[in-house]
């Protein structure tokens, strides 16, 4: 019988600064596609066609404890991947120990900063929407996804999901 790997420790870092003891929780992004029916003369029943990442697009949605001047001068960037963040998480197989790395890379900017409640000798946090144009998953040093919306590459597993189209496009 075998064990989950689940998470025992993670740290988030903002264009590099360490928020160690700092981040309460990240909500990875959802990976989906914008999927749209389609049934043609001759099929038995629709077919779903990939377009592209859904409308939603990605999103690293992430808590701090307190206040935090890093994201708040952050507010407005005006490049559309001019934050850098970086989740690193430890996640442990508890019936053999083994611990995988698995490191998130996104850019992008911060859609929304939400400052929370303010209330005297309680505690405080605020949540940080950051909408992505980047997002490259690493697993033990293992490249496992990266997309790269601004610059129409999407690689999984090592293949260049879109090099035929950038081809055919003379990009």
């Amino acid at each position: 019988m075998a064990m989950p790997r689940k998470l025992k420790n993670m740290n988030l870092f903002n264009d590099g600064t360490s928020y160690l003891g700092v981040s309460k929780s990240v909500t990875l992004p959802a990976l989906g596609r914008k999927m749209e029916s389609y049934r043609g003369g001759g099929m038995n029943g629709p077919v779903k066609t990939d377009l592209g990442f859904s409308d939603d697009g990605l999103q690293l949605e992430w808590t701090l404890g307190g206040i935090d001047l890093t994201v708040l001068k952050q507010f407005s960037m005006v490049k559309a991947d001019g934050v850098m963040l970086r989740f690193a998480g430890a996640y442990q197989q508890d019936d053999t120990g083994e611990v995988v790395a698995v490191e998130i890379v996104v850019r992008g900017r911060h859609e929304t900063i939400e400052m929370g409640d303010a209330s005297a000798g309680e505690d405080t946090e605020h949540s940080i929407t950051t909408t992505c144009t980047y997002y490259k998953l690493t697993v033990n040093g293992e490249e496992v996804i990266e997309i790269d919306l601004l610059n129409f590459i999407e690689k999984v597993g090592g293949v260049d999901m879109l090099e035929a189209q950038r081809q055919a496009l003379g990009i």
